[in-house]
């Protein structure tokens, strides 16, 4: 095997395991999330804020990491960002206060989320077009490992120890990430880089009025506020409402990861062929449809047997309305790559951060305010897809 291979081999499975950041951070203890309620005496729309904490963390990091890694290349704000994600990661594993453990957790998704925001850019430095498209369609899957992996994993550990060895598991992450950015070779050479950071930060109210860009933003903020909304309130509903096991709950959340993962295999194949635009409009019109029927079973309390399939047909489109609505809008942005690349996921954190408390709002013997949250951002990003995205002159 040539070295190019090699190398090409390890910048995916490198951006892919970065780009996972979020569900590495809140996925893997989400089947513990009912017992670290019960462990710290809180609520479960307060354990819930343990999630909010770090997507907010994520959102607002994403928003300082992105320009400064234009500014002075993609490997120091990276490697500082790994090196703080293990170092917070055995915080949470020790603590013992709620308040400090909310603190660990916003800086665990400020630091992580270096990894999301530099593996897209890195991606936009190496490619392009309809290459970009497949490039971050291969990345989707790699990244749709995750969400099957981490709930199972959870679930296990909590077989054999408590909620914190979850913790253990996100510092052995945080060490093997930080080793593969030494080894990674820095792909944004210095002429390519911004003069002065303030010129980076001066970028966002420009973008912003770029309504094209715009219209991708508010497009994965409210699928994203769904869609976190669901990874907030899906272990209450499958384990108190449903009654299942831990270990059983991280079986059907690995399922719908599993879809994911494979739904992500769509743009790669069909781009060149499908304008990314007609994929991102379905990717967002069927799963409005699944919200719709899924807040209906809630409130006619309806059987597990009925709620799964309706979520998954709800979730799963989540990789193609990724990979085209990213590729989409990075591909009018050349060496500000980062700073689009860093709106894009405060975009897509800050309003999942938001709902996921409202999820228990109610309590955690219904469902009924997740379905509603649901339908409401669903429709929300068709309403921004079509004001913005669907009659751009350009596209």
């Amino acid at each position: 095997m040539s070295s190019k291979k090699r190398m090409n081999i390890f910048m995916v499975v490198f951006l892919g395991i970065l780009s996972a950041m979020a569900p590495f951070s809140t996925d893997m203890y989400l089947p513990a999330l009912p017992t670290l309620a019960d462990d710290f005496g809180i609520t479960p729309s307060m354990a819930q804020m343990t999630l909010t904490m770090t997507m907010i963390g994520m959102a607002i990091g994403q928003m300082v990491t992105g320009p400064l890694s234009d500014r002075y290349g993609r490997r120091p704000p990276l490697l500082v960002g790994m090196i703080i994600f293990a170092l917070t990661s055995l915080g949470c594993a020790v603590i013992d206060s709620i308040n400090t453990f909310l603190v660990l957790r916003f800086l665990m998704g400020f630091a992580g989320a270096s990894g999301i925001v530099i593996a897209r850019a890195i991606a936009r430095d190496v490619a392009e077009g309809s290459e970009l498209t497949r490039f971050l369609a291969i990345l989707m899957m790699v990244n749709g490992v995750a969400p099957i992996l981490s709930p199972v994993i959870g679930g296990q550990v909590m077989l054999l120890s408590s909620w914190r060895g979850v913790f253990d598991i996100l510092i052995v992450i945080g060490v093997i990430l930080t080793i593969a950015t030494l080894i990674y070779r820095e792909t944004l050479p210095p002429s390519a880089r911004i003069k002065e950071l303030t010129s980076s930060f001066a970028k966002f109210p420009s973008l912003l009025r770029d309504r094209y860009f715009l219209g991708h933003c508010l497009t994965q903020c409210f699928v994203f506020g769904a869609f976190f909304s669901y990874i907030s309130g899906s272990s209450f509903l499958f384990q108190k409402i449903y009654g299942v096991t831990p270990q059983m709950f991280s079986l059907i959340f690995g399922f719908i990861g599993i879809g994911l993962m494979l739904v992500g295999i769509v743009p790669a194949r069909l781009s060149g062929r499908i304008s990314d635009t007609v994929l991102l409009c379905h990717s967002i019109r069927v799963p409005l449809i699944g919200a719709i029927a899924l807040l209906a079973g809630f409130m006619l309390d309806a059987p597990i047997w009925y709620t799964t399939p309706v979520l998954f047909i709800t979730i799963v489109p989540l990789s193609v309305m990724g990979t085209t609505s990213f590729s989409l809008a990075l591909s009018r942005q050349g060496k500000n790559a980062g700073s689009a690349s860093a709106l894009l996921g405060f975009a897509q954190m800050i309003l999942g951060g938001a709902m996921m408390p409202l999820v228990g709002i109610a309590g955690d013997t219904t469902a009924v305010p997740l379905g509603i949250i649901m339908v409401v951002c669903y429709a929300l990003a068709n309403v921004a897809f079509e004001m913005f995205i669907a009659n751009d002159k350009n596209v």
